[in-house]
């Protein structure tokens, strides 16, 4: 989803919580990596993998010249043989600390494994966010694993964004939402000035495929 879109989309969503609501994420986003010069990680579920969201927010770091937002994917299971920035495991959120910023996508349940990883970053220091996009139809009769997860990812987060069914938009268009404004909230010292049309001229360029890094 390029700038055009995003910009059409935010004006269809004018008047909504969800231009508030995104923005607000992405700025505890922002300054959260701002505040340590980076260190940010991105994991998502055993079933689901947030590519697009990495590969935005790759974006962004290069256009706002906020190095910081270039993320780490953390995988649930690296193939052999992939690339250094592509094998990163899971063993590297329990070795998360201060300084470092834990970003969860869950399009469902989150898995007591990654759940149990989570609570490791949280309690080593790191800040914790998660965009959590498990289904809102209610819990079991027993409580269900997912109603568990959904309750257990939003209590260990620092702070999350719901995206419920309900909520009329999907997952990914909210990561497109949360991206883009991480790139554009508050002033960016030395590129003021130019981003608009650095942006601008980006634009004829810009795919909606991952970049090669990913």
């Amino acid at each position: 989803m390029d700038a055009v879109r995003v910009a059409l989309l935010r004006e269809a969503l004018a008047g909504t919580e969800w231009l508030r609501d995104t923005r607000r994420f992405a700025g505890t986003l922002r300054g959260s990596v701002g505040a340590h010069g980076g260190g940010l990680l991105l994991v998502g579920t055993a079933d689901y993998e947030p590519w697009h969201l990495a590969a935005h927010l790759d974006d962004e770091a290069a256009w706002s010249g906020l190095t910081e937002l270039s993320p780490t994917l953390v995988r649930h299971r690296p193939p052999p043989g992939a690339p250094a920035h592509l094998s990163v495991g899971l063993g590297r959120l329990e070795a998360a600390g201060r300084g470092e910023t834990l970003l969860v996508v869950a399009e469902g349940s989150a898995g007591e494994g990654l759940l149990e990883r989570v609570h490791d970053a949280r309690r080593g220091g790191a800040t914790v966010l998660a965009l959590d996009g498990t289904p809102d139809g209610g819990p079991a009769p027993d409580g269900g694993p997912a109603a568990v997860a959904r309750t257990d990812l939003r209590s260990l987060a620092h702070e999350a964004l719901a995206v419920p069914d309900s909520a009329g938009l999907d997952l990914d268009t909210v990561q497109h939402l949360v991206s883009a404004a991480a790139g554009e909230n508050g002033p960016v010292p030395g590129v003021r000035g130019r981003r608009f049309r650095d942006r601008l001229a980006r634009l004829a360029d810009q795919l909606s495929a991952p970049p090669n890094r990913w």
